[in-house]
């Protein structure tokens, strides 16, 4: 795909990831919608953007919100009259042991509550569902070609202390791979990213420095990507036509 006029629309871009992907899209000269969870979240990003000469479109989103996601994606086709490539991309941290145990006494001392598995699954799971089942529909109804990107996580696998994220992230790889089947006969590509550990705010606020060290020490190329290393990444499946029910792991190394 030339990306060249193309609508492209990010999910939690204004900042990390996203906003990475919005940059790396715009660079392609296609046309960028930056949404988050609210307006002032996207004002900023839309202020940032233009001082780097960067226009975008701006839209608040919360991705768990079925009438929110569905007023998303038709104002993005009423704005621009298209829409090619939508990055799934918004997702929240609520990390926490299964059970924690007490050392001292060995008795289990707190546990995941329903609300911090819910909130995850909520956004990271329901929240790429919607945002899929709107943006294929959208395409479909366009009847132009599309590329549908979730991101996943090298979490997916498993991490200790992510019950709710791998879980959900998980379950990002497997659509992926079915609406890559389902979609097809309709000229919309799915594929995914699963990112290692990337130095965006997120992660650096959540993890302490030593936790960080560690994860460093794991990876073979021995640093944490950088945002943008993830937003070429989501580029190249979107312009390379090939691409399809794929879930790219770029984590430098991590599991090899």
């Amino acid at each position: 795909m030339n990306l060249e006029g193309k609508t492209v629309l990010v999910t939690g871009s204004a900042s990390g990831l996203g906003y990475a992907m919005i940059q790396a899209f715009a660079k392609k000269k296609a046309r960028v919608v930056v949404s988050d969870i609210n307006q002032e979240k996207v004002d900023q990003a839309l202020a940032s953007l233009k001082e780097e000469g960067i226009e975008a479109l701006g839209i608040p989103c919360n991705v768990s919100d079925e009438k929110e996601v569905e007023e998303l994606f038709a104002r993005v086709v009423k704005e621009t009259h298209r829409l090619d490539v939508a990055v799934l991309n918004a997702g929240i941290l609520r990390d926490g042991k299964l059970v924690s145990v007490d050392r001292q006494t060995g008795a289990v001392k707190d546990k995941m509550s329903l609300a911090q598995w819910q909130s995850v699954i909520d956004v990271n799971l329901t929240g790429v569902f919607l945002c899929a089942r709107e943006a294929s529909a959208a395409m479909i109804n366009l009847k132009n070609p599309g590329v549908i990107i979730p991101i996943s996580s090298v979490a997916r696998h498993g991490n200790p202390g992510q019950t709710n994220y791998s879980a959900a992230k998980a379950g990002v790889a497997s659509m992926t791979r079915l609406w890559a089947l389902e979609l097809a006969r309709h000229s919309i590509r799915v594929a995914g990213v699963s990112p290692g550990f990337i130095a965006t705010e997120m992660v650096l606020q959540v993890m302490n420095q030593k936790a960080l060290e560690q994860w460093q020490q794991k990876i073979p190329i021995g640093r944490l990507g950088k945002p943008e290393e993830i937003a070429d990444t989501a580029v190249f499946i979107a312009e390379n036509d090939l691409v399809n029910g794929e879930i790219l792991e770029i984590t430098g190394g991590v599991r090899v």
